[in-house]
């Protein structure tokens, strides 16, 4: 009978307000084993959770950011020229360290920032949780990504900071600007490249999140608990 309902709604969202939607799953019964709004919350804090532990944690290994197509930080438009330039004069392999160096400094930053986004789950509340459950796969890892990004922002910037000196890649970039500004008629360029990568490597992390949000979603075999297989279940 609940199944039913939600896909009632499903097929009413199409044609609904979003006043009225609220309205329509505000009336929504509690269904077997009394699903209430703190337990849909404390389920879909679980599956971010999950998200963080399973999939954040492989951006913190080698090659974490630079081997996975997902989230792999490239240059910024202003620094793809840059790249173009040494390439053509023979700098290819320096071009290739650049890159590189930044994706290690997002990879070292984020291991060092993990507890950052731990303690950010564990803070946000879910007002609306029934609306965030039945909502797209990424419902979950967006509503924190719109209440966390500014903060998380402010915090991991000088985590970003301090990992570009860890890793070398301050030391890289400097060597590469200044190579680049000694050719001739070029104009030019002192990116800000902490904002970058810190601005790339939140990117990263959201993504790899939604990835564990979207498999809890869509496949039972990712519910490994008792309470996920049981929030998950209302939007099956």
């Amino acid at each position: 009978m609940i199944k039913k309902l939600y896909l009632l709604i499903a097929l009413v969202f199409v044609s609904t307000s979003c006043d009225e939607l609220q309205n329509v799953v505000s009336t929504l019964p509690q269904g077997d084993g009394g699903i209430s709004d703190a337990m849909i919350g404390n389920g879909l804090r679980q599956a971010l959770d999950f998200g963080i532990d399973k999939q954040v944690q492989k951006l913190t290994q080698k090659d974490g950011f630079y081997r996975n197509e997902l989230v792999k930080i490239l240059l910024p438009e202003e620094l793809q020229k840059v790249d173009k330039a040494l390439r053509d004069i023979g700098l290819s392999s320096l071009a290739d360290e650049g890159i590189k160096a930044l994706n290690r400094a997002a990879e070292d930053a984020v291991k060092e920032a993990t507890p950052i986004f731990v303690d950010a789950v564990k803070g946000i509340t879910f007002n609306d949780a029934k609306n965030i459950l039945l909502g797209p796969d990424n419902s979950a890892t967006n509503y924190l990504k719109g209440r966390t990004n500014t903060a998380l922002y402010n915090k991991f910037s000088p985590v970003i900071q301090n990992s570009f000196g860890k890793v070398g890649a301050d030391q890289i970039w400097t060597n590469i600007i200044n190579k680049y500004n000694t050719i001739p008629f070029v104009n030019k360029v002192n990116p800000d490249l902490t904002d970058y990568v810190t601005n790339e490597a939140l990117k990263g992390v959201y993504t790899m999140i939604s990835v564990e949000e979207k498999q809890i979603r869509t496949k039972i075999s990712s519910r490994t608990t008792d309470l996920l297989r049981k929030v998950f279940a209302l939007q099956d």
